[in-house]
């Protein structure tokens, strides 16, 4: 073997250890975020920025379309889980209010911006609304991880991820037209405003038949393994994405909505597995995302004292000023309250979005892309690490957090059954279900059905002919995938026809 070939394969498998190292790093930090009170991203990001260059000097890295790629890669991933966990009730009533601040709050967070930039960086007034429009969008990235686990209303939570879930193609949007303009590609006003148009609509149309699509396919298609379908889901993702960028279309609103349609889906074939699947997934994109981001940027470029006082007052015209008058002036129509309006404006944050943005400048070869690049990612850098860590004691002192609702004391593990064509499947009984007093032994269910488990009060009970069903039991059942549809309408017809005779007791 020659000493070339030998050479590149110690560089390759130094290349994995350092991988894997970086991964368990970044991992094992997650336990400590949260008592250091600080959102795991930032932490990502110190990874990337300790290991890099200016740190141990163990990575060089300084491609822009490289760490382009890899956070676009990164965002389909974290989006479409984001879409996954989405629950359909908690964002139809928000979505008025979530669609407009994902559309005229992005542009009047950037216009204020822009003003800030032009006459703090000395910049003209195209390139300080190019730096408004870069970090004018909320983050999915960030809301998502950061909102994951925090006791905060349904409505908060609903409007801030179904915001930053559809407000790229906005950002996107805007940005691309500064660019165009400071270049002087001669695009049209109108030409621009139709592109617009088209990215939603296209966007939001491709999302919505190609997550329809998937989730009939999850369902329909046997697969020998149950470890086949979160990867098959994953697939539905890029797909998506893919297909709607040959659209020109915004990729990354049609995977979130994918995502929702099929997180949605009617009796979605090994759910658990999917989302359980995609929520660990997503966790190693964003990873790999904010480390190689964090590898990108220089510390001894970003932490200059311009920039760092040039960035430490846009941030603070981006949280206090900006964001704020974004809330009250575009939902002064709708119903949030005063401190509602308040928890949406300080719970704007920003993350790999903006900075994923702001490496297009440098793509483009504009005169200041660096030091754009070093103020937006600057101002990511303080909003995660100010207000993300804040978000909870904010939520507090508004009188915006629920009742922190204790975890199941239960775990059932699905595993795969393989080529049996069998499913489980949980069922929680409500008060107006019939079948509560009942036993067992007297229950009708499809043929071949059985009743494995069932969790009362956090207890799991071993069932028998004599148990008795109780309101709020989860019941797992054990049934053929053919007799699924018929269980789950011999449930419900059940519930129906006890809420019709107590409607007409009632009359």
């Amino acid at each position: 073997m020659e000493d070339s070939t030998i050479q590149e394969l110690i560089q390759s498998n130094q290349i994995i250890l350092l991988f894997a190292l970086l991964l368990i790093v970044s991992v094992i930090i997650t336990k400590f975020s949260s008592r250091l009170g600080v959102p795991t991203l930032v932490l990502f990001i110190l990874v990337g920025m300790i290991t890099g260059s200016d740190g141990l000097d163990i990575i060089y890295f300084d491609n822009a379309a490289v760490a382009q790629l890899i956070g676009v890669f990164a965002l389909v991933i974290i989006l479409f889980e984001g879409g996954l966990q989405t629950k359909w009730s908690h964002v139809k009533p928000v979505l008025p209010a979530a669609t407009i601040m994902a559309t005229l709050g992005v542009f009047t967070t950037s216009a204020v911006v822009a003003v800030a930039a032009k006459f703090i960086l000395d910049f003209t007034w195209l390139e300080g609304f190019l730096v408004g429009a870069i970090i004018g969008s909320t983050d999915a990235a960030a809301v998502f991880s950061v909102l994951k686990d925090k006791n905060i209303q349904i409505k908060m939570k609903s409007t801030l991820e179904a915001e930053s879930g559809s407000n790229d193609p906005m950002a996107m949007f805007l940005t691309i037209s500064v660019i165009q303009l400071l270049t002087n590609d001669q695009a049209g006003i109108g030409s621009l405003i139709a592109f617009f148009f088209w990215q939603m609509g296209m966007g939001l149309f491709l999302g919505l038949v190609i997550g329809k699509l998937g989730s009939k396919a999850i369902n329909v298609i046997n697969l020998d393994s149950s470890g086949l379908y979160p990867l098959f889901a994953i697939a539905f993702s890029f797909l998506t994405y893919g297909i709607t960028s040959l659209f020109d279309a915004s990729g990354l609103l049609a995977v979130y909505i994918a995502g929702i349609m099929i997180g949605n889906a009617e009796d979605l074939t090994y759910r658990y597995s999917v989302v359980s699947f995609s929520g660990g997934f997503a966790w190693m994109a964003q990873i790999i995302m904010f480390v190689i981001l964090g590898l990108f940027v220089f510390p001894h470029n970003l932490f200059t004292l311009t920039n760092v006082l040039s960035g430490l007052i846009i941030s603070l015209v981006l949280m206090f000023v900006a964001r704020p008058i974004a809330v009250f002036t575009n939902l002064i129509k709708s119903r949030y309250t005063v401190k509602e309006k308040l928890f949406l404006s300080w719970a704007g944050l920003r993350g790999a979005v903006p900075i994923v943005l702001a490496i297009f400048p440098m793509l483009a070869n504009l005169e200041n892309s660096q030091v754009i690049f070093n103020i937006v990612f600057f101002v990511v850098l303080t909003s995660t690490l100010v207000q993300g860590s804040t978000i909870t004691y904010v939520a507090d002192r508004l009188g915006l957090e629920e009742k922190k609702v204790s975890k199941p004391l239960h775990s059932l593990e699905l595993i795969s059954i393989g080529k049996a064509n069998v499913e489980m499947v949980e069922y929680h009984v409500s008060q107006h279900n019939r079948i509560v007093g009942q036993s067992l032994e007297h229950l009708v269910l499809p043929e071949n059905s059985l009743i494995n488990a069932i969790i009362r009060k956090g207890n799991i009970i071993t069932p028998n002919g004599q148990t008795v069903i109780e309101q709020q039991d989860v019941l797992y059942i054990l049934v053929s995938r053919k007799s699924k549809k018929h269980l789950k309408k011999l449930l419900e017809e059940e519930r129906r026809s006890l809420e019709d005779i107590q409607g007409n007791k009632n009359v």
